[in-house]
């Protein structure tokens, strides 16, 4: 059961998104949410002196946020002077046909009638949405995002590849999942381009892995005979290649049907890769804005990551760190390392575990609030 919006995507949440577009107007947006119940927001350091495709990416990923389906209506703030501007941001999400209202901190004379008028706002559109009626949907209209962070040896042989199979009973399905981090998948790369659908998608996988390395070459790092995180070195990772190997393995088995620059919405159904970076937060970002209800996050390490708008469903390598963290945990995947379950029979846990969080069962991230955001920069701030 979910939320059919106006652009006929469906949405398993109902969130009213306050939307700053600029740092400076991020604030503002924060005491909003603590007036309004059933607001959501998020900090970050975005907005201004930016240029090309930086701008673009930025501005894509600020509209994708609002147009994510989990997203009943959107309050747009701002500060008025911004590179980033309100109301261009607002028209793009308004093509959703979704409600957009905007508030600009200057035009209505400082922070304390900005808030004020942000609040009334939020308040009626709150009302509005909470009329919503749930109707039933298929996991056809779904798209899963799937990323892992802190990784271990334990990683590539239980949560991963269990993740895989969540991947291939979506795409069966006839729903659409998002295979993420480019960083961390550079060595697995020609086992990706060897199931793309034909030879653009596999040139194009080539191509994102090259343009990946390069970025790194030029501030003097070689990331390929490596491994960045000291985590990563201590759950038992050799190299960066040996992690890409594991990561690899959440893409299932079907056929990659096309890749997306980061926060695009995917075009076609199946399984998609976004060319994001291999950071927690900006990829989990990247996939929301790009149309993701909800996440699957796999870790060895232990990890609170959540994001404002989308479920993201924490699940474990190994037992002893889901016993450790288990207020931020959802789910164990460490019994295929011990022998109790198989990789298929865990992948069925998710699936149900997915079901039931469509269905409203709110994730660990959710209840503790845990409202992460943040955007790939690729460009320099002027």
């Amino acid at each position: 059961m979910g939320y059919r919006r106006p652009d006929g995507r469906i949405g398993i949440r109902n969130h009213v998104l306050i939307l700053p577009t600029i740092t400076c107007a991020t604030q503002a947006a924060q005491r909003i949410t603590e007036l309004v119940d059933g607001t959501v927001s998020f900090i970050h350091q975005h907005g201004c002196a930016q240029v090309g495709v930086d701008y673009e990416q930025t501005f894509r990923t600020y509209a994708g946020m609002g147009k994510n389906p989990n997203v009943y209506g959107v309050i747009v703030l701002g500060l008025g002077c911004e590179t980033h501007q309100a109301r261009s941001v607002a028209d793009d999400i308004r093509e959703s046909g979704k409600p957009v209202e905007v508030v600009s901190i200057q035009d209505h004379g400082g922070t304390l009638t900005a808030i004020a008028e942000g609040a009334k706002a939020a308040v009626k559109m709150v009302q509005e949405a909470s009329m919503q009626q749930k109707v039933p949907f298929d996991f056809s209209e779904l798209i899963i995002g799937t990323e892992c962070g802190g990784s271990d040896a334990c990683s590539g042989l239980s949560a991963n590849p269990a993740v895989g199979t969540v991947s291939d009973m979506i795409v069966d399905r006839g729903g659409t999942a998002i295979l993420a981090e480019t960083t961390e998948l550079i060595g697995a790369e020609h086992l990706l381009a060897e199931r793309a659908v034909d030879d653009q998608v596999s040139k194009r996988v080539y191509e994102v892995i090259e343009a990946m390395e390069n970025r790194a070459i030029r501030m003097g790092v070689d990331i390929r005979t490596g491994n960045p995180s000291p985590g990563n070195v201590k759950g038992g990772l050799s190299t960066l290649e040996e992690k890409s190997l594991g990561a690899a393995t959440k893409a299932g088995s079907r056929a990659l049907q096309e890749l997306v620059n980061y926060a695009e919405q995917p075009t076609k159904k199946g399984l998609v890769w976004m060319d994001t970076p291999g950071h927690d937060i900006e990829q989990l970002t990247g996939m929301v804005a790009g149309g993701a209800q909800i996440v699957l996050f796999t870790s060895g390490r232990g990890t609170p990551t959540g994001s404002p708008i989308a479920p993201v469903i924490k699940i474990s390598t190994n037992s002893t760190m889901y016993e450790r963290m288990a207020e931020n945990v959802d789910l164990n995947a460490g019994t295929i390392i011990e022998g109790k379950e198989t990789v298929d029979e865990v992948g069925r846990r998710i699936m149900e575990e997915i079901t039931q969080t469509c269905a409203g069962k709110r994730t660990k991230s959710e209840i503790l609030k845990q409202h992460d955001f943040g955007i790939w920069r690729i460009g320099p701030t002027f």
